[in-house]
């Protein structure tokens, strides 16, 4: 059911749809090296097929975990050959790039420097924490989502009317919800779940329901898969665990992880955001275990990882809770998106030239460690937003300690 050309491909209007910015490049046939990043099965690898098919390019594919830095080199040398033959520049594709070495990283960096091949690397982990600078710098990172009920929907329906077999058959599905639930979004595992009910439907010459759906794939779901729906629900579990204060049942969703395989650098990444994200100022040592905690376990491995990891876990578990930094940030992106780029104030002005001096850049700026305690009431938010209250602290002893110091610097100004 992979799509044969763009038009056909669903989902990522974003950046694939009309007047977006890689149809533009596609159409103008000047695509760069790209990093394709999202969840699983929102169609990363056909994204890169398809445009291989559109510009009539060659096209090498490799898989991360199958592949070496001698595969790689051996794919560079045939485009090395064909570009002597001015023969398109071939793409190659890596599959879950992010678990290249460095090693295998540097060997790509050369080839993509000098334009031999256009890389197309797929993700599915932060390609600032995975993907090596040099090669990032080069590379335009484009962030695939979630396929939304509609899109999913479609795929479903295509199915049914394009599947040589399925198209043959009288298949009634009644209701979407849970072979939409249970594919958590990956179009690969909703296609692979349709291929199994509708073989039970068909047998059984009934419509499909959820509850249909939920008794045939419950009987044939497997423990944890680190690539599907399972390895989401148990991160999500994992972290909701620990931002519930309950170490116990975050030990279990750990060990649920580390016996199914999971990187321990992807659990560690997950306890940096949680660190600040659930818990903040409220216990500000919180961050600093984490960040040791993912260091450590970049240089340790397996099984000792398992260690780290549950020591930073209880920790982070127990302490006490604050997601009032993470509020804040958010009301504060949702006032520059609301009123956009709102002048800096005079005073608060950098005045590097002459010129922006004689504009008054920076006068009447006070410098706050020239006064007592380091202090001195001015304003620093644009004039439009004078006394707009976004970081709300805690009630929690930390917090409440800022909360104090806040309202005894400012008075009135920044009542708590």
């Amino acid at each position: 059911m992979r799509p044969k050309n763009i038009a056909d491909y669903v989902g990522q209007k974003h950046i694939i749809g009309d007047g977006a910015v890689l149809s533009g490049a596609i159409a103008q046939n000047t695509i760069p090296s790209i990093i394709f990043w999202g969840p699983p099965g929102v169609g990363k690898t056909t994204l890169a097929l398809l445009i291989a098919n559109e510009l009539q390019r060659p096209f090498y594919s490799l898989s991360a975990i199958q592949s070496g830095v001698k595969d790689v080199r051996e794919v560079i040398e045939k485009a090395e050959k064909m570009n002597l033959f001015n023969q398109e520049r071939p793409i190659l594709f890596i599959d879950e790039i992010h678990r290249f070495s460095k090693s295998q990283q540097d060997s790509l960096l050369g080839a993509v420097e000098r334009g031999t091949v256009t890389l197309i690397g797929a993700t599915t982990e932060n390609p600032s924490f995975e993907v090596i600078s040099a090669l990032l710098s080069r590379s335009q990172v484009y962030v695939l989502q979630e396929l939304s009920k509609s899109e999913l929907i479609e795929i479903v329906d295509s199915a049914l009317k394009n599947d040589e077999f399925l198209k043959t058959e009288d298949i009634k599905i009644e209701q979407y919800e849970a072979l939409l639930q249970l594919s958590g979004g990956d179009a690969r595992k909703l296609l692979n779940i349709l291929e199994l009910v509708t073989g039970a439907a068909i047998a059984q010459n009934v419509p499909i329901t959820n509850a249909f759906v939920a008794q045939h794939v419950q009987q044939n779901q497997i423990r944890y898969d680190k690539t599907g729906e399972q390895h989401y629900d148990v991160i999500s579990a994992f972290i909701k665990s620990i931002r519930g204060s309950d170490p116990n049942a975050a030990l279990y969703w750990l060990a649920r992880m580390i016996e199914g395989g999971e990187e321990a650098k992807f659990i560690a990444r997950r306890l940096l955001i949680l660190a600040s994200e659930d818990i903040g100022n409220a216990n500000p040592n919180a961050l600093l275990l984490a960040t040791n905690c993912f260091q450590a376990v970049s240089v340790i491995g397996w099984p000792e990882s398992r260690i780290i990891l549950a020591q930073a876990v209880t920790y982070l578990a127990s302490s006490v809770k604050s997601n009032a930094a993470y509020e804040g940030i958010n009301k504060a992106q949702s006032i520059v998106k609301q009123s956009g780029s709102l002048s800096v104030p005079i005073h608060l002005r950098n005045a590097p030239t002459k010129l922006m001096k004689e504009l008054d850049y920076g006068t009447d700026y006070k410098y706050a460690h020239s006064f007592q305690g380091n202090f001195v009431e001015q304003e620093y938010m644009p004039n439009e937003l004078s006394g707009v209250k976004l970081y709300e602290p805690g009630k929690n002893p930390a917090e409440d300690k800022l909360r104090h110091s806040l309202r005894e610097m400012w008075k009135g100004k920044y009542e708590y």
